[in-house]
């Protein structure tokens, strides 16, 4: 299918897949779709498996946006009827009219069914996900979802909700990303399931490849301890002095390991000017989002100054990662600098990159679709050199193998249906779709709406300053990582928020907001007793006391994040 075809299935309102092998083009549609969308008043609700496929399309991780936790199973009822009672999430959901799921290949059936129960009782409305517009991209040839134990059932299109809701398949095959007959060939045969010899031979020339030094490599591979050799190797060849950050954190020993095993947060991270780093956590207040590549231009202090791959220059100050219970109370807190090294990655988060040049190792490819993923990550066969390859790395997934063809018949289905309607026929459709979402059908309004969007003054955003929308919602929130949750950023920047309405109000009261088992007498002591000290360099300009010598003179036992928090609170 074209993608002019697919978007005029999009627009008529019917629940979509996407689908398609790597470089057909299903993000760059789903961008066409959202604008659409966008320039008609109507903001789709995006949302992907993993931080970095979020960050393809500015949209929130699955669990984020269902406020799903670290869970991996069925939500069940209980959780349900506890998650209805939060007024920040009757928000976010009455106003969603269409939701957009992308790399559904790594989305677990559990995950998916959980969606869907949590959107119908939400819109208390039995349809599949409460009967919004459902679209849904990805390649189930790619990766699959990360499982700990074998599963029967290891794909979203195994649970049943997945059939009610009827989607219309858009089976995309013209390729954008590759413009090289000897890799397109290679990337179909896999597909295929059967390697002919000629691609065969294709690859072998690929242990040979010089690459152009001019050229922008990344080193693929499929497990985390090559990729974190390859970086400290990296990190170890600049010159000049290494600065390290060691996480600070709160809770039971068993539950802070939580987070670390749920998160790509590290306990220790070492840094140099110079290193390639990749964000780690979500923070579009500070223009960057789990993903975002960086170099890092050096540090002020204790923080890393850094400037992205668009040429933004960052100070990366520490995020917080939290674990917390099924009523949302926090367990336990890690805070940390949301940087890793990134001269080399896993295959497994470089979906959905486009890549000049890469170096891959397949040696120890250990999951179908590795092998598919990393190959089709490059634009030309040139831009590939081969370091390592086992029997694994060209398998896929048989399942996959068997669901194929069905989705091209459904997909040339759904192009002969939509050949039946004239011109005038589906654009009164697509007007009637928007209409019933209450969106703009005005010619002369949806202009005006462009334009508003090209100056970045869409309507629909509030000019309010972010500490006054913080502000508002300080009476419907019980406590700050609710704040945090409803405002859809961290606890951190709910804190400079915080710290400009002390500055704007005096009078205004957040104690009920003050985190819990604050250190707050070791902290008291310690300032008490640098304010006795009196020394000019622990002071800054308008007099007031440091956070590094109170961090200091503390001997880091304490966090940051504390620190601030009881100045915060001491005002």
């Amino acid at each position: 299918m074209k993608q002019t075809t697919a978007l005029k299935i999009l627009k008529s309102g019917k629940n979509v897949f996407i689908t398609g092998s790597a470089g057909t083009g299903k993000t760059y549609l789903l961008r066409q779709y959202i604008q659409y969308l966008k320039e008609r008043r109507i903001h789709p609700s995006i949302v992907a498996p993993t931080g970095i496929a979020a960050s393809h399309l500015k949209g929130q991780t699955i669990h984020s946006f269902f406020a799903l936790g670290i869970r991996d199973t069925v939500v069940d009822n209980g959780y349900v009827a506890f998650l209805l009672e939060k007024t920040y999430l009757k928000s976010r959901f009455s106003k969603l009219k269409v939701l957009i799921i992308d790399e559904v290949s790594m989305v677990s059936p559990e995950i998916f069914a959980s969606m869907d129960k949590v959107l119908r009782a939400f819109k208390n409305n039995p349809e599949p996900f409460g009967g919004v517009q459902v679209v849904i991209s990805g390649d189930f040839f790619q990766l699959p979802p990360v499982s700990k134990e074998f599963k029967e059932k290891r794909f979203a299109w195994q649970v049943p909700v997945w059939k009610s809701l009827a989607l219309k398949s858009c089976y995309l095959e013209e390729k954008f990303r590759q413009d090289d007959d000897r890799l397109i060939a290679l990337l179909d045969d896999i597909r295929s399931g059967q390697v002919s010899e000629k691609s065969k031979k294709t690859l072998d020339a690929c242990f040979h490849t010089e690459l152009d030094e001019q050229m922008s490599v990344t080193k693929l591979y499929t497990h985390n301890v090559d990729v974190d050799r390859i970086n400290l190797e990296a990190l170890s060849k600049l010159q000049g002095k290494p600065q390290t950050f060691k996480h600070t954190s709160k809770g039971s020993a068993k539950n802070i390991e939580k987070i670390f095993k749920t998160s790509l947060v590290l306990e220790e991270l070492t840094l140099k000017k110079g290193a390639m780093v990749i964000f780690i956590k979500n923070n579009p207040e500070k223009s960057y989002v789990n993903g975002t590549t960086a170099t890092v231009m050096g540090f002020e202090g204790d923080i890393p100054v850094v400037k992205t791959s668009t040429g933004q220059k960052i100070r990366v100050v520490a995020e917080e990662w939290t674990l917390e219970n099924d009523k949302g109370e926090n367990l336990a807190t890690v805070s940390q600098v949301p940087l890793r090294l990134a001269w080399a990655i896993t295959i497994h988060k470089s979906q959905g990159m486009t890549l000049d040049a890469a170096q891959v190792d397949l040696s120890q490819t250990f999951e179908v679709g590795q092998g598919y993923v990393a190959l089709s990550r490059i634009k030309n066969i040139d831009g590939l050199q081969l370091l390592g390859l086992n029997d694994m790395a060209l398998k896929v997934e048989p399942l996959t193998l068997r669901i194929d063809e069905p989705i091209k018949k459904a997909s040339l289905k759904a192009t002969e249906e939509l050949s039946v309607y004239g011109e005038e026929e589906l654009d009164q459709a697509h007007t009637n779709f928007i209409k019933g979402l209450g969106g703009l059908v005005s010619f002369v309004q949806i202009e005006e709406e462009k334009k508003l969007i090209r100056a970045g003054k869409s309507s629909v955003k509030s000019d309010m300053p972010t500490h006054l929308k913080t502000k508002a919602l300080l009476e419907t929130c019980e406590n700050i990582h609710e704040v945090a949750r409803a405002r859809g950023v961290t606890v951190n920047t709910i804190m400079n928020h915080f710290s400009t309405l002390k500055k704007e109000d005096a009078n205004i009261n957040l104690s009920r907001f003050k985190p819990q088992n604050l250190p707050e007498k070791a902290i008291e002591s310690a300032i008490t007793q640098l304010e006795e000290n009196k020394k000019p360099e622990d002071f800054s300009e308008d007099g007031k006391l440091r956070f590094k010598p109170i961090f200091e003179a503390l001997k880091g036992e304490v966090s940051y994040d504390d620190i601030r928090a009881t100045l915060l609170f001491r005002l």
